[in-house]
């Protein structure tokens, strides 16, 4: 599974620009991976929104063009595999000239529909590319220099507190998993564990990000239910 951010960046980048990155992770996809893959869409993969209404008329605009080039119908959505229940989510909706972590009422009604059609008795894995929960947004920026702690939506889902309250009442949802903060954390919550997994490019490829070098998160998941989560660094050389 990937966890969004595939492309270096199309939220400001013109639609040339835009091209030459899908193909490259095409290439480089088809070159690489020869297992069934589910893809995330992250902040980065979004067209267009950086510039304001510039490409707004466009057909591609917004996360269209992730959608077709991932082989999505929506940029959401779960399958089941060897006994679990898995949820891609959309974390990235439009605010002015940026954006905000949350769920729209469409995909929260989805989100509360697909999990009550759940067995009980399956465990559930759910994938967002922003974290629900996150220990680690308090390091990313100085974010206590005001005198109080103030976490930006755009870092960690301004809505976590509605997504919690449901996971309440669905006590097979095990483990949540993410990225977007290029670093590493574990919260438990309410029984319910959240995985910030750190990012395969570090610091966007400039070396380690605060404390996070570039790695993977290899996750091991079992029948009874529970798993493992381990970042695993692959040994990139940052050239100067």
């Amino acid at each position: 599974m990937t966890g969004g951010d595939l492309v270096m960046d199309s939220f400001g980048a013109d639609a040339a620009r835009t091209k030459t990155q899908w193909d490259i992770f095409k290439s480089v996809m088809k070159a690489n991976v020869e297992i069934p893959i589910h893809h995330t869409v992250g902040n980065h993969d979004v067209w267009g929104w950086g510039k304001g209404d510039t490409f707004a008329s466009e057909a591609k605009f917004g996360k269209a063009w992730a959608c077709d080039e991932l082989g999505l119908t929506k940029p959401y959505h779960s399958f089941d595999r060897a006994g679990w229940h898995f949820v891609v989510l959309d974390s990235t909706f439009r605010a002015g000239n940026g954006y905000t972590a949350k769920l729209d009422d469409e995909q929260f009604e989805w989100l509360e529909d697909d999990l009550g059609k759940v067995s009980s008795k399956t465990p559930v894995m759910v994938v967002s590319h922003i974290p629900i929960l996150a220990v680690c947004a308090f390091f990313d920026g100085e974010n206590e220099k005001s005198g109080n702690w103030v976490i930006p939506g755009s870092w960690v889902h301004i809505d976590a507190r509605r997504i919690k309250d449901l996971f309440k009442k669905h006590k097979n949802v095990k483990l949540c998993v993410s990225g977007h903060e290029h670093l590493i954390d574990q919260v438990v919550y309410n029984g319910v564990a959240y995985f910030c997994n750190g990012a395969v490019s570090g610091g966007w490829w400039g070396g380690d990000y605060h404390e996070c070098t570039y790695g993977y998160a290899l996750i091991d998941l079992f029948d009874d239910g529970s798993f493992e989560n381990r970042y695993v660094p692959y040994g990139w050389k940052t050239v100067k």
